[in-house]
């Protein structure tokens, strides 16, 4: 299907036809197959899951099940057990150092990236001053690639932890996650790996087995989903290992016990009633982009991206910075760029009253704003409902908004 005709399957298009959105990055707009399989739910059983014995709260149950599975299967889990419903990216990797937090103390060091969202930084950062643990950031280089040279001089036998982006979500950088966690591992095969894959899952073949990564966290409102639900991935003989942090219905055994029984992984880290709705739509979600296939929209996002980065070029020359590497191979469907001479803040609210969608600022990624010396930026973000059209009518208003300012 051509971006015009997968239009035809985002509602919000028929309500705002002049709408140009290019903010997929922050959330990405939503499909009726979605929007529908989360109405379904609340029209015609809406009950809890887990809980009730009667067929509706039972078709629930194995609506929500039937979600973790397709979830599973798409990021190449071994097992759905391995799937982790949360409310989104920054929940899951929070509940990651939740879990993690017992195995910290203050010999040890964790390591990030200059690159990674504030989602996968602040938890960590946290954790290490709590923890009085070392903190050590792996610089990015000029382009806003990972510096490999430095990661390997960061990570020793005192490296409990590493997290790591799969794409920024500034640069749209697709980083060699596999190769990096080969390179973490060889020197410290101890060390717990966890992957932010919140622009990567649903733009681009995610195998987490593929990865060898612990942990990989990501949302489901940036893969078509709804907002609200959000997976944490991780490997069976991990989640084995962990102790549950939040409390409640659903995830105990016996709770009389003098010491308490919990259930198995998942369950056991799913206290209270979950987003039935939300993970329902995921699936649904799943089921959509299987339907289109992710190499095709991989391909179309790419080259889309590439598409704007040569017409932003050759409308502005050397009065616009693009941000980050040009190297097709390595990009997905983002672009940052600085306009000279217009502020990004203004850029975007000039634009959003020509009903062009874009985002600025530092993009909850301010250690990358600051290591590439950037008080901020202008974001696009591509998805299958983006055209050529789409780059030109920003093109146009680009060129009217410079001449304003």
């Amino acid at each position: 299907m051509e971006s015009s005709t997968l239009k035809n399957h985002f509602p919000i298009f028929a309500r705002q036809p002049e709408l140009v959105y290019l903010d997929a990055a922050a959330t990405a707009l939503k499909p009726a197959p979605v929007i529908a399989a989360e109405t379904a739910y609340y029209e015609q059983f809406s009950a809890n899951i887990a809980r009730g014995i009667y067929p509706m709260a039972e078709q629930a149950t194995e609506a929500f099940e039937r979600a973790r599975a397709k979830i599973a299967t798409f990021i190449g889990a071994t097992t759905p057990e391995e799937i982790i419903f949360t409310s989104g990216t920054t929940a899951s990797l929070n509940l990651a150092a939740d879990l993690l937090a017992s195995r910290i103390k203050n010999a040890d060091n964790i390591v990030v990236t200059a690159a990674e969202h504030h989602s996968n930084f602040l938890p960590w950062k946290e954790l290490c001053q709590k923890k009085k643990a070392h903190f050590r950031i792996t610089p990015i280089t000029a382009k806003g690639e990972i510096a490999l040279p430095a990661l390997e001089k960061l990570i020793d036998h005192h490296t409990k932890i590493f997290a790591c982006t799969a794409i920024s979500n500034v640069l749209g950088i697709i980083n060699p996650v596999a190769d990096i966690i080969k390179t973490v591992r060889t020197i410290n095969p101890d060390t717990i790996i966890i992957i932010d894959a919140a622009q990567a899952v649903g733009h681009i073949p995610v195998d987490v087995s593929v990865w060898d990564a612990d942990l990989v966290a990501f949302s489901g409102h940036k893969v078509f989903g709804p907002t609200g639900i959000g997976i944490l991935f991780g490997k069976q003989t991990l989640l084995q290992d962990l102790s549950p942090v939040s409390f409640g219905g659903g995830m105990v055994l016996d709770a009389c016990a003098t010491e308490t029984l919990y259930k198995e992984a998942p369950a056991r880290f799913e206290s209270g009633t979950p987003n039935i709705a939300g993970a329902i739509g995921l699936g649904a979600a799943i089921d959509f982009i299987d339907s289109i296939g992710i190499e095709k929209i991989h391909a179309q996002e790419n080259t889309l991206a590439i598409f704007a980065c040569q017409r932003l070029t050759a409308a502005f020359g050397e009065t616009i910075q693009i941000i980050g590497t040009d190297l097709p191979a390595t990009k997905s469907g983002i672009v940052s760029f600085v306009l000279a001479g217009a502020h990004p803040h203004d850029v975007a609210s000039l634009l959003g009253e020509k009903s062009i969608c874009v985002r600025a600022g530092l993009q909850c990624a301010a250690p990358l704003h600051e290591s590439l010396n950037l008080a901020a930026t202008t974001r696009l973000s591509l998805s299958i409902y983006n055209t050529e059209e789409d780059i030109e009518k920003l093109i146009t208003a680009l060129q009217e908004i410079k001449n304003i300012l």
